[in-house]
């Protein structure tokens, strides 16, 4: 699995999203975050659980949630197997934990820019198809996610430059957030990226040559 940066390996079956470059370059945000033992964390739409699993190697105590029952018992395969105590639950983004506070919040949220076809995606494409614009869901964490944030707290979310960081950073800093890009990472073109390539050009979503795409991480921070 091209960019899991643990010591081993989780498992993945189909239909979960597999820890990719995104997953790497959000683990090494979540390094550089000066967290204390017993930090609260929540990874939201957890996959496999490598994120939480990062987390909760750290000494934090780690809520992670998924919308895929899939996904969900992946990840209590996958921390179990990592012999890690980690909360997780299934639902929607953060109706799990509604209620709750948190000193950081990691997101890899779907981010790909989508055709419209009509249909709700299934499967694994769930964990990338995030309509038109790449924002489906990485606008309800712009939104949401204020509001679970411990003075202090962080929040860490990856996606692709295609879903417009600049937009990131305007919600974020709207709902009184110092937002940053931290880290940039590009990639060549994965096979999804590759499928929709002529319609993401016609679309005026991808103008520069070659196949090759940026990540970044937007750090979010809710003030003291």
């Amino acid at each position: 699995m091209p960019g899991y940066p643990g010591a081993v390996k989780p498992l993945v079956p189909p239909g979960v999203y597999a820890p990719r470059e995104d997953t790497a370059l959000l683990v090494g945000a979540l390094h550089d975050e000066p967290l204390p033992d017993g930090a609260d964390v929540l990874d939201v739409g957890t996959g496999s659980g490598a994120l939480a699993i990062e987390a909760a190697r750290r000494g934090t105590h780690v809520t992670a949630v998924d919308v895929s029952w899939r996904a969900v018992c992946t990840a209590r395969l996958n921390t179990r197997l990592a012999g890690l105590r980690v909360r997780i639950r299934h639902g929607n983004l953060f109706a799990p934990v509604r209620g709750q506070s948190f000193d950081l919040i990691l997101a890899n949220p779907p981010y790909v820019p989508t055709p419209d076809t009509g249909r709700a995606p299934h499967g694994a494409a769930r964990s990338w198809d995030a309509g038109r614009d790449g924002r489906l869901v990485l606008d309800r964490i712009c939104r949401e996610a204020p509001a679970l944030l411990r003075p202090g707290g962080v929040l860490l979310v990856v996606h692709s430059a295609l879903s417009c960081p600049g937009r990131t950073l305007t919600h974020l800093r709207g709902a009184g957030l110092k937002a940053s890009v931290t880290r940039r990472r590009v990639i060549p073109f994965g096979p999804v990226l590759r499928s929709r390539e002529g319609w993401l050009r016609e679309s005026g979503l991808l103008s520069a040559p070659g196949q090759r795409e940026e990540l970044v991480v937007v750090r979010a921070e809710l003030p003291v």
